[in-house]
C-alpha cells in the first residue's frame, strides 16, 4: 500500500545570477532552457569603462614604482652622506620616509589595479555550476546594476532534484519506527508525474525536519531523486508515494470500492 503525499521539485542548487557591475547588456550568450557548463559565459556587459579604468590604473602603478625608485636612490645616497657626516640624521631620516610613503602609494596603485581587473572580469557574467537556464528577463541594451532586485537569471543544477513534501505527526511517527529513526533504513520513494505517469527513478528520504510546525501539525520532509534525462524541471509538482506496510488488513479488489461525497 502506498501513502500519497503533495510534493514540489526543486533543483539542488538554484542559483540566481546577478551581476556585480553596472553597464549596459551588450551580448546574450544563452537562452531560456540552455543546458551550461561551470565557467561558462552567459551574459557581457559593456567593458569600455571597465578597460579604461584598467588603463588608469596602470599607469598609476608605473608612476607609482618610478617613484619608489628615485626614493630609493636618494635614500641610499643620504644614506653614503650621512656615514661620511656630511649631511644630519634628520635628512637621512626624511629620506628613508620618503621612500617609506612612495612604497604604500606603490601598494595602494596595485590594490586599485586588481580591483579595477576584477571589475573589468565582472563584465563577463558567467554561470558559477553546471545547470539549465531559466527565465531571462533582460536582454541585449538593458541597464543592470548589483542593486537590481530581480536576477539576471537563475541556473538550476538538475543532475538530481530536490523533492519536498510534508507528512502529518501520525504518519512521520510511524514512518520513524519502522526504519528505528534511521534515514539510511526508510523505504525508497516514488514520484508521480502531474500526467499521473510514475517517474522512472525511485527516490530516497534524506532529511526529516527536527521540528513540526504547530501551526500545521506536519514537518517537512526531503527526498532525493536522479534525474539523467533531465525530465523533473525545477519548480513543479507532483505527488510522493510511501510505501507502508500493514500486517492486519483486509484487502478488497479496488473496483468493488467507490467514493461519495460525505
Amino acid at each position: 500500500m502506498n501513502n500519497s503525499y503533495p510534493a514540489t521539485i526543486k533543483g539542488c542548487q538554484d542559483v540566481e545570477i546577478r551581476p556585480n557591475v553596472s553597464g549596459f547588456i551588450t551580448k546574450l550568450c544563452v537562452d531560456e532552457g540552455s543546458v551550461v557548463k561551470k565557467g561558462q559565459t552567459l551574459f557581457v556587459i559593456d567593458p569600455v569603462q571597465y578597460e579604461e579604468a584598467v588603463n588608469v590604473a596602470r599607469a598609476a602603478v608605473k608612476v607609482a614604482e618610478a617613484g619608489v625608485a628615485t626614493a630609493a636612490l636618494t635614500a641610499e645616497n643620504k644614506k653614503m652622506l650621512a656615514q661620511k657626516n656630511i649631511i644630519s640624521q634628520y635628512e637621512l631620516q626624511t629620506a628613508e620616509n620618503t621612500l617609506a610613503q612612495q612604497k604604500a602609494n606603490l601598494a595602494q596603485a596595485e590594490a586599485q589595479l586588481i580591483n579595477a581587473e576584477k571589475n573589468l572580469s565582472y563584465t563577463q557574467v558567467s554561470s558559477p555550476a553546471d545547470g539549465v537556464i531559466g527565465k531571462i528577463p533582460y536582454r541585449v541594451g538593458s541597464l543592470v546594476s548589483p542593486s537590481m532586485t530581480t536576477p539576471l537569471t537563475t541556473v538550476s543544477d538538475n543532475s538530481k532534484m530536490f523533492v519536498y513534501f510534508s507528512m502529518n505527526e501520525k504518519d512521520l511517527l510511524k514512518l520513524t519506527r519502522q526504519s528505528n529513526g534511521v534515514l539510511n533504513q526508510m523505504p525508497a520513494v516514488e514520484l508521480q508525474l502531474v500526467d499521473g505517469s510514475i517517474y522512472s527513478e525511485k527516490g530516497k528520504i534524506e532529511t526529516l525536519s527536527g521540528v513540526i510546525d504547530q501551526t500545521t501539525g506536519s514537518a517537512s520532509v526531503r527526498a532525493t531523486f536522479p534525474n539523467p534525462n533531465g525530465i523533473l524541471r525545477s519548480g513543479g509538482s507532483g505527488v510522493i508515494l510511501l510505501p507502508e506496510e500493514s500486517d492486519n488488513a483486509i484487502i478488497i479488489p479496488q473496483k468493488a470500492t467507490s467514493e461519495i461525497q460525505d
